[in-house]
């Protein structure tokens, strides 16, 4: 077996190689020709890098390579500006998401994250977890919406643990709502009760006006793919699933277009191992969002190929990969950088517009895929690692 490993001299080749007709699997994304010469920069974006925790650091030192290489062949600066959050946070300055840090990330063009968490801060309460940072972050940027794409290339459809027949072909958007629900209701905590047993509660609360705005951005969002859109909830026995419904239903009134189903949260999950091409665009609550769109990645073979957008009204948006910090495998040059460099993509697109320089790293991607280039997680027999 040749030993190759899939990282930004693999990606490095193939965002410089002039291609005149894309290839049937780069029309998956796209077509375009490259170019191998910088054009002078005539746009300047300045972005925030959080680097984070595990692989985190590894994975986006990768993508900072390929989106400076990208924009310098269409003309595109960056300002970069590394900040702590999470337990690199926690380690040098004592909380999970200094004030600093949400300063600077407010004043950007776009956020891109690498991983946050890790097994020595398990211990910690909940005020001082990693994962604490992450959601002061979201909550902070103002970000109510997360965008997951779980899209099954041909090259890698062998390596989804579903069947070739049933994987091939899955192209599926799940529209998470972000910053309310049962991770953000109040009350939350722990207390003794009447029989003086120990309890944890939480609270899943949404209001009409947090489901309106998730429920339009997911029918816009539908609009652009295929006019398809499933609406998950738990409305047989939770009331803050029948406002959801109720809701959708209700602004699926502004969208004739846009062909609205409903179900209930076991199904959907059953259904996208049985039969995941019946699903164009999801939306859902935040805590099903978080379930149903990791299962969604392994549909994809790997959760370390799935990107994310998490956007706002206003301000810059939150891109990072899916996965998480891996802390097992930190610092060995194993972890697949493909999510975050897909997350660049998702940056120039949604968070600054640039369309072209995000298909040119998409195309990069299938590129290196098409060579043969493997990380451990997408290995197949015959193909490099």
């Amino acid at each position: 077996m040749a030993s190759s490993q899939l990282n930004f001299t693999n990606l490095n080749v193939t965002l410089n190689v002039t291609s005149g007709t894309p290839s049937s699997s780069s029309r998956k994304w796209g077509g375009f020709r490259c170019s191998s010469s910088s054009r002078p920069s005539s746009k300047s974006y300045k972005l925030t890098l959080l680097p984070g925790d595990g692989i985190g650091p590894e994975v986006v030192s990768v993508a900072k390579d390929v989106l400076l290489l990208a924009g310098s062949l269409e003309g595109i600066s960056f300002q970069l500006i590394e900040m702590p959050v999470g337990g690199a946070a926690l380690d040098s300055v004592g909380v999970p998401l200094p004030d600093e840090t949400l300063a600077v990330a407010r004043e950007a063009d776009a956020v891109l994250l690498g991983a946050i968490g890790g097994y020595k801060w398990d211990n910690n309460e909940h005020h001082l977890k990693p994962e604490t940072g992450l959601l002061a972050l979201r909550s902070g940027l103002g970000v109510f919406a997360n965008l997951r794409p779980a899209t099954v290339l041909p090259q890698l459809a062998d390596s989804s643990t579903l069947k070739r027949e049933i994987a091939e072909g899955v192209d599926i958007m799940v529209v998470r709502e972000l910053t309310g629900g049962i991770y953000f209701g109040q009350p939350r905590g722990f207390k003794t009760n009447e029989k003086g047993e120990d309890i944890g509660f939480n609270t899943e609360i949404y209001s009409s006006s947090e489901i309106d705005r998730i429920a339009r951005l997911a029918f816009e969002t539908a609009r652009k793919r295929r006019g398809k859109l499933c609406s998950v909830d738990k409305a047989n026995v939770l009331e803050a699933s029948m406002l959801w419904r109720q809701r959708v239903t209700e602004i699926a009134q502004e969208y004739p277009d846009i062909e609205l189903s409903h179900m209930y949260v076991d199904n959907a999950a059953m259904q996208l191992i049985r039969d995941p091409k019946q699903f164009d665009t999801i939306v859902t609550n935040n805590i099903f969002g978080d379930i149903l769109s990791d299962e969604a990645s392994m549909l994809t073979g790997s959760i370390g190929m799935l990107p994310s957008a998490s956007v706002g009204e206003s301000g810059p948006g939150l891109f990072e990969p899916i996965h998480g910090s891996a802390p097992d495998i930190a610092g060995q040059d194993k972890a697949n950088p493909l999510a975050t460099v897909l997350s660049v993509a998702m940056l120039l697109r949604y968070g600054l517009g640039e369309e072209i320089a995000a298909k040119r790293i998409e195309n990069a991607v299938l590129g290196a895929l098409d060579m043969g280039f493997r990380t451990g997680d997408i290995f197949s027999t015959g193909k490099f690692e």
